[in-house]
Parts: C-alpha cells; sequence; structure tokens
C-alpha cells in the first residue's frame, strides 16, 4: 500500500475513532445528567392568587417520600447503587432548580431501618444526608415510617429512640413557617391502643389542637399559648387517612389497576377510622399530605363531627420519589400562604425512557459513523 494511503487510512481511523469516543461521552452525560433538567425545567412552583390582607412571602415547599434506601439484607449492590444514583441526581437538579425553602419526607427513608443495627443505621443516616444534601439556606425535616422502625406491634424505644435523635423527627412536631403551621406526626403513634409512645403523641397533639383553638379565638380555648398568625394546619405525615382502597383514586400516577381495588387494612396500609376522625376533629386541617402505598392520590374530604359543623379539606398521597417503587417516580412543589395551597407533581425521567434514550442515540451514533467514513473514503478516493 503506498504511503499516502496509509496516512490517509490513519487519518480516517483516527476521526472516526475519536468522534465515537465524544459520542459515547455525550450520550452518556445526557442519559446520567442532561435528561433530569430536560425533564425537571417543565416544572415551575405553583403561582397563589394574590391574597391583599397577606403581605408575607409565600412558602415554597418540596415534598418526597418513600425513598427506600437499601440495607445489606436486600439488593444486588448494582440496583442499590443505580437507584441510589438516580435519587441522588433527580434530588440534587431539583435543589438547583426549584431552590425550595423548605424539603419535607414523608417517612419510609430507610429500607431496613426496623431491624438494622446501631452501626448500620449510622451508616444509613450518612448515606442519606449524602445523598440528599440540601442548601445551607434550605431545612429539611422528616417524618418516620413503618420501615424506619417498624409496624406498631414491632417497634421498640431504642428503634423510635435512635430514629428521633438521629433524624431529629419527634413524634409529633409542629413547625411554623410565616404564619404557616405544618404538623408533623408519627402513623404508628396513631394506634390508639394507649401504648408510651401513642400516649405521648396524643398529648402533644391535644396540645397543638388547644394552640390552634387559642390562636383562632374559639371559646374552647383551655390554655394560654397561642401563635403569632393563625392559619388552619397542614398535617403531613407517612399513612394515608382512612379509607377503604385507591379506588376512589382518579390521578394519573395512581396505582395500577391489578391493585387499585385491593381492600385496604386500618393500621396497615392507611390510619384506622377511629385515629383519622380524631386527627381530623383535633387538628381541624386545610391540607393533608400522607404517603406510603408508592401510588398518588388526591380526595376531597368532608367530615360533619355534628350536625351544623362541617370540615372540609384536601389529601393527597405521594408517590415513591424511589425507581424502585415506582416506574415514574415524582415529587410535589407546594406553593403556601395562609389561605391558599396550591400543588404541582413533577416526575422525574423515567428508568426506560432513560434507556430507550440511550439505545436511541447509540443507533444515531453508529449509523454517523458509518456513513462518515463512507463519505471520508469516497472524497479521499476522488481527490486521489
Amino acid at each position: 500500500m503506498p504511503p499516502y494511503m496509509r496516512r490517509s487510512r490513519y487519518r480516517l481511523v483516527r476521526k472516526t475513532f475519536s468522534k465515537l469516543i465524544f459520542g459515547i461521552v455525550f450520550i452518556y452525560g445526557y442519559c446520567e445528567y442532561i435528561v433530569y433538567y430536560v425533564t425537571q425545567m417543565q416544572c415551575e412552583w405553583p403561582v397563589l392568587n394574590k391574597d391583599p390582607l397577606d403581605k408575607t412571602d409565600p412558602v415554597y415547599a418540596m415534598i418526597i417520600a418513600d425513598t427506600h434506601l437499601l440495607g445489606s439484607r436486600d439488593g444486588h449492590w448494582f440496583d442499590k447503587w443505580r437507584r441510589e444514583w438516580q435519587m441522588h441526581r433527580g434530588f440534587q437538579t431539583a435543589m438547583t432548580l426549584h431552590k425550595p425553602e423548605v424539603v419535607f419526607v414523608l417517612g419510609d427513608l430507610f429500607d431496613e431501618g426496623k431491624w438494622c443495627s446501631q452501626k448500620e443505621f449510622d451508616e444509613y443516616v450518612e448515606r442519606f444526608h449524602r445523598l440528599f444534601k440540601t442548601p445551607v439556606d434550605t431545612k429539611m425535616y422528616t417524618v418516620v415510617g413503618n420501615h424506619d422502625i417498624g409496624f406498631h406491634y414491632r417497634i421498640t424505644p431504642q428503634l423510635a429512640k435512635r430514629f428521633e435523635e438521629k433524624m431529629k423527627s419527634p413524634p409529633v412536631q409542629l413547625v411554623s413557617i410565616r404564619g404557616n403551621h405544618f404538623v408533623l406526626l408519627n402513623s404508628m403513634a396513631m394506634e390508639g391502643d394507649g401504648c408510651t409512645f401513642c400516649s405521648r403523641a396524643v398529648a402533644e397533639i391535644d396540645k397543638i389542637a388547644d394552640i390552634m383553638k387559642c390562636s383562632s379565638g374559639s371559646k374552647l380555648c383551655k390554655g394560654k399559648e397561642k401563635l403569632r398568625k393563625y392559619s388552619k394546619p397542614i398535617i403531613l405525615q407517612h399513612y394515608p387517612l382512612y379509607r377503604v382502597s385507591d379506588g376512589i383514586c382518579k390521578e394519573p400516577d395512581v396505582a395500577p389497576w391489578s391493585r387499585k381495588s385491593d381492600l385496604f387494612i386500618e393500621r396497615w396500609d392507611c390510619l384506622s377510622r377511629e385515629s383519622t376522625e380524631y386527627l381530623v376533629e383535633s387538628l381541624q386541617p386545610r391540607v393533608v399530605f400522607g404517603a406510603h402505598t408508592h401510588h398518588g392520590c388526591k380526595i376531597e374530604h368532608s367530615f360533619m363531627p355534628t350536625r351544623d359543623h362541617k370540615i372540609e379539606f384536601t389529601e393527597y398521597t405521594v408517590p415513591s420519589f424511589s425507581w424502585r417503587n415506582s416506574l415514574e417516580p415524582e415529587y410535589f412543589l407546594v406553593s403556601i400562604n395562609t389561605s391558599e395551597v396550591k400543588v404541582l407533581k413533577c416526575e422525574l425521567p423515567s428508568e426506560w425512557s432513560i434507556q430507550l434514550t440511550g439505545v436511541i442515540l447509540m443507533i444515531i451514533l453508529l449509523v454517523y459513523i458509518k456513513y462518515f467514513s463512507r463519505f471520508v473514503t469516497a472524497f479521499n478516493h476522488k481527490q486521489l
């Protein structure tokens, strides 16, 4: 082969190889980084109606649920790494794009928190804070789920205490932000059997309920403690309120048809009817957020404790944030002021769409490389 032909072939191979490497790097970068921005840039904070009596800025809250970080007993290491990477990228992209003021995590942070050792639990906590790191000006609150400490019948004082201390998450917590009040609850403490930590939770709920009554000017007020600015509270917990099944849910992200009509077991799939009525009548919420089912739901509730008193509010069930539990993970962007709450569901890119995009881009790259090499070869022959 003449020297000039060898040089031409060498240049062709070098150009083709460099384009192939560049294309593979671009496909990897798009599927592992850019696609999260492309998907989530379509989400914006819901716009609230102007309230002339409320001069304060709205509260912008992000809500996620059921991250289910895998432990040592369950899941292949690659599956664990892959799922955690996806959640990390999705969460950090949301932090960058939306810059929420506060983040609420509605339970089941850990998949094996209910039986792991203290050493494993400490590693769990460290991993969670590393994967879901928030900016300095963003506050995060967590509520406990059944996978974090176990269902009611399996909870020990040690399991409950370590989650409360490590995650700074007491059984009941009142968080107030510019006149908007959030009540964070331990769903497993709503068993109603008078156990130690159940009694502690009920006593705290009764105290918060009295604060709300005193702040609203109710004649039923027993104490003296008041809020600086009153508005109906927002309840956040792991379990949904009592419902028969997901059959009443009409949202696009509802449970699949094969499971939608499965009857819920009280205290297992949802709160009991008695606990639900107790919470609603005590706190009289304007909105309730729950999780646990891994699928979405929106219900307009109307309770009538007495003939002349009606309590109306909306309940949202937040889908899982993990690809392991949901084919299309989601999170909520919630805009809140003292008179209004608006919710927008934001989807992360589904795993199958990422894989399909990667395959299509790879085919396009190979076709391009093939025709590029043919074009260059034909051009060189023509010049010769």
